[in-house]
């Protein structure tokens, strides 16, 4: 197991550098009872969080054989189609949830955006109670798509949640080397995690990786 995956939050107290982000979707869960019966729409930059979080609350609503995550690309027109047509039905496990996570979903083609948008159209009622969307993008504003879709009527039907890119060498240092100290791979000043992590672009998973190999070739 990549040591990126063996140390990803596995819950919302582990998620560092993005507390604005969690504090409003722990309060939107509180407040709705749940995340079910949403889509969700997190944007950030590359191994800044979004994954871990887009996994939390899919994990809130669903058992992990109950949650399906896709690149954008496997998400056709065809699979709405049958995503749709077993919305009603309840996910096996004791959440009783299903969860659809879409990652990089400024890659969905033209007619997939068209059925996506009548899936979740407000007008059916929305999403039922047991179920949750979640798409995940690098891409910021309107102009998501590559076929220069407007976005608009997508994010409209979301909850929008735009993570934080910035002040995040410390906090990202700071949990590098705690994860490293616990594997007994550690020996490097804080001080070193944050050049890394300025050299990485504030790229988590791209930390780990650097890290990993400085520190076992003792570069």
């Amino acid at each position: 197991m990549l040591i990126s995956e063996k140390h990803r939050p596995a819950t919302w107290s582990e998620v560092v550098g993005q507390d604005k982000a969690v504090k409003t979707l722990q309060a939107i869960g509180k407040r709705s009872g749940g995340f079910g019966g949403r889509a969700y729409f997190i944007s950030g930059a590359s191994g800044t969080g979004k994954t871990s979080i887009a996994r939390l609350i899919a994990a809130e609503v669903a058992d992990p054989f109950a949650i399906e995550e896709l690149d954008a690309s496997e998400l056709t027109a065809d699979r709405i189609r049958q995503i749709d047509g077993s919305l009603l039905q309840y996910g096996w496990g004791p959440r009783g949830g299903k969860a659809y996570l879409v990652n990089e979903v400024h890659g969905l083609s033209a007619p997939t955006v068209r059925r996506l948008l009548c899936l979740l159209e407000p007008g059916r009622g929305g999403l039922p109670a047991h179920v949750v969307f979640v798409f995940t993008t690098t891409v910021d504003g309107l102009d998501l798509f590559e076929e220069h879709i407007d976005a608009h009527p997508l994010l409209s039907r979301c909850t929008c949640i735009a993570l934080a890119r910035r002040d995040l060498a410390r906090p990202f240092a700071e949990r590098v080397r705690a994860a490293f100290a616990a594997d007994g791979l550690n020996g490097q000043p804080i001080e070193w995690y944050v050049k890394l992590a300025r050299e990485c672009q504030n790229n988590m998973r791209a930390m780990y990786e650097v890290a990993e190999r400085r520190l076992i070739e003792g570069i």
